[in-house]
């Protein structure tokens, strides 16, 4: 029995060793999860970081830099969510407030911003000591710890009373007139239409969408309705519209670009497009305010830059769509558009069969790249360094600079691009990104920026104030008609050009939505972004 008895403690004293090492090893695995997760979120933070400063620094190396960051962006925010739930299982693991020889390292928080207001809740206080139960105490000083919190949106239904007074001399009846609406036979506020209008146009949410958010926080604002009240404030905010279209058209080069809208149609949708005319003279230190204005077309026949830019003659920045070339021809009225090609479209196509890592998530060897492509990328991004220094300085300046730096490069790149040509077959894809730059009279359109110091290297300009649109589209899915289609680029013409102009559009539309019925007509400019003050009373609010 003393060999059984032995043998048993031995075994319990095995398993319990081998318990013991299970949980040690349980421990340690998820402290190396925990470690992982948190070294890959910091990892691809820093990378992150170091692509925006070198974006800062160097600008737009690549067309696929933007949309990089952006999904670098998504990814951190899985990372950090992941690190997150693998820190916390390893503390329960190791039942310790930090796993052993690792503490995450997390962003240092800023304090919470002095305008908020601040609730005190105070804990009460005991009445006797926790130690000797005397009740002798006396407060010698407190802690403070602050938490930051959301009260959920407060809706609210203002009366304006309107007393009625009658004279008892001659028995006549006086009242106060009633207030202005924002709308004809209005009965929303200004702010509650300005989110209305933002929602649906600057942050893409359908009117549907919106109706039911309301009817979970108990306002029910049927579909119809909330649709009327957008045609109306259409029709309310037309006067500044037409001041940005005149002061968009006013300028001597413009930027001009499209993109494609779902149009709902018969049977499906049919592809529609909207237009975008970019007045943005920041760059050669002009000293006019930028501004943006859209069209809306059902298809992109040249019948429609046609109309838009019908009577204006200047420099038309843009890609080589064919369908501006009517504004290109010697005997057009009032005369001809000169045309400046965008660089961003040339470099493009050499980026793509130079794009190693490209190839690569396409199934292509790493190696098979074009070294001509490579170099081509090269020579045109030492232009675009010029470009970069001189960008914000008068014309003047920046055309000096042209002739005397960006020229000798310009000319090299002709000179090498048209020697390499003449060596490939014209079926070969950097033959035709060649030929997309020399293709009929393109070559002096993409060179015109080294004899005109306005005019930009790129169209970037117009490219962002459509970035909101393509955005969009898989929100709202489609354009219902084409009216609805014309009234999202009216109302992307104001909020796009308050953003360009640094103004909040929501707080801009709700001022003067409330301004526009009792201002004169000639006082209606002072409500455009670049001349707008909020009211003071806004202010305080």
């Amino acid at each position: 029995m003393s060999d059984a008895a032995s043998d048993i403690a031995r075994l319990r004293a095995a398993l319990a060793a081998s318990e013991a090492r299970a949980e040690a090893a349980e421990s340690e695995l998820a402290q190396t999860r925990a470690v992982v997760s948190t070294s890959e979120a910091m990892i691809k933070h820093l990378r992150l970081e170091i692509a925006k400063l070198r974006r800062e620094h160097y600008g737009h190396s690549s067309e696929r830099r933007a949309r990089l960051i952006d999904q670098m962006e998504l990814q951190i925010e899985e990372l950090e969510a992941a690190a997150t739930e693998d820190e916390i299982a390893a503390q329960k693991v190791a039942k310790t407030t930090t796993v052993a020889e690792f503490e995450r390292r997390r962003p240092a928080r800023k304090p919470f911003p002095e305008h908020l207001p601040r609730e005190r809740v105070v804990i009460s206080a005991p009445t006797s000591c926790s130690c000797c139960g005397s009740d002798r105490i006396v407060k010698m000083g407190e802690d403070v710890t602050e938490t930051l919190e959301v009260i959920p949106r407060q809706w609210k239904v203002i009366q304006t009373v309107r007393e009625k007074f009658t004279c008892r001399a001659c028995e006549k009846i006086s009242q106060p007139p009633a207030p202005f609406h924002a709308t004809p036979r209005g009965w929303a506020g200004p702010n509650l239409l300005a989110m209305v209008l933002f929602e649906k146009f600057g942050q893409h949410l359908p009117l549907n969408r919106q109706a039911e958010r309301y009817a979970r926080e108990g306002v029910h604002l049927s579909l119809s309705t909330l649709a009327d009240q957008v045609g109306a404030c259409a029709a309310a905010l037309e006067p500044i519209h037409a001041l940005i279209r005149t002061h968009a058209l006013g300028a001597e080069r413009l930027h001009g670009d499209d993109t494609t809208v779902p149009l709902l149609a018969k049977g499906g949708t049919r592809t529609a497009r909207l237009w975008t005319y970019v007045r943005d003279d920041r760059p050669f230190a002009g000293g006019a305010p930028p501004a943006a204005l859209f069209h809306f077309s059902r298809d992109r026949e040249m019948a429609h830059p046609n109309r838009h830019l019908a009577g204006w003659q200047g420099i038309l920045q843009a890609d080589a769509y064919g369908g501006y070339n009517d504004l290109y021809r010697g005997d057009r009225d009032p005369g001809p558009v000169s045309r400046a090609l965008c660089w961003s479209h040339a470099r493009r196509k050499f980026f793509e069969l130079a794009d190693i890592k490209g190839n690569v998530r396409k199934g292509k060897p790493a190696h098979d790249i074009s070294p001509v492509a490579l170099e081509a990328v090269t020579k045109i991004d030492a232009i675009f360094d010029i470009e970069r220094q001189i960008n914000g300085l008068d014309a003047t300046s920046r055309l000096a600079a042209r002739q005397r730096l960006s020229r000798p490069l310009v000319e090299d790149l002709r000179d090498w691009m048209q020697a390499e040509r003449d060596t490939m077959s014209r079926h070969n894809p950097v033959a035709k990104a060649i030929a997309y730059i020399f293709r009929a009279d393109r070559w002096d359109a993409f060179t015109r920026f080294l004899d005109d110091g306005r005019i930009c290297l790129t169209n970037n300009a117009a490219e962002r104030a459509l970035r909101g649109v393509a955005l969009g589209r898989k929100s709202w899915l489609f354009a219902g008609s084409e009216r609805g289609g014309e009234r999202a680029a009216f109302m992307y013409s104001l909020i796009v050009t308050a953003k360009m102009n640094d103004v909040d559009p929501q707080a801009w539309l709700a001022d003067i939505l409330a301004r526009l019925p009792a201002t004169t007509a000639s006082r209606v400019p002072d409500l455009l972004p670049w001349n707008w003050s909020p009211t003071r009373q806004r202010m305080a609010a």
